[in-house]
């Protein structure tokens, strides 16, 4: 199925989306990470040396520039890479929607599972932003997997409403 839409919005709705899938995925991962068992979100906490992929990936960034950062600029640009990858996520999904195959529900659920595996379980370790999957308990990679599935399910529902309006 062809989108009937330009390329560039399709792009721009697809940013939109992303950055409300984005925001609606933490706020649902934030949920899930308070009520899970504290033994859990410890190994986890140990695991990542207390610091976000998105902090090691500002902090990776600024080593590169020749820089160091406080910890409030590594919170600060870490969330800004973490928007700016959810944004970008969007923008593409919105872009490829309309190009692929329809499956109904399903495109927003597997673009969300397919962004959990590659960012989280792939890219995350691969690129030595947190350590391999083994690492964690199984509780961090349901949670990531329930955002994922929320993050591709509110975005496929954004362009929805988007293409309505």
């Amino acid at each position: 199925m062809r989108s009937d839409r330009g390329i560039l919005t399709d792009l721009i709705d697809g940013a939109i989306a992303g950055a409300v899938a984005t925001w609606v995925m933490g706020k649902v991962t934030t949920f899930l990470y308070a009520r899970e068992n504290p033994s859990a979100r410890q190994r986890e906490e140990s695991a990542r040396k207390g610091q976000t992929a998105f902090g090691a990936a500002a902090e990776r960034l600024a080593h590169l520039a020749g820089t160091t950062l406080s910890d409030e600029q590594r919170q600060t640009y870490g969330k800004r890479i973490h928007w700016a990858l959810g944004t970008g996520a969007g923008a593409l999904y919105g872009v490829l929607r309309d190009r692929l195959p329809d499956r109904a529900l399903a495109r927003g659920l597997t673009f969300g599972t397919l962004f959990w595996l590659v960012v989280d379980e792939g890219a995350n370790p691969a690129l030595g932003l947190t350590p391999g999957p083994m690492a964690f308990p199984w509780q961090s990679h349901a949670r990531g997997f329930v955002g994922h599935l929320t993050y591709g399910t509110v975005a496929d529902a954004t362009l929805d409403l988007l293409a309505r309006a």
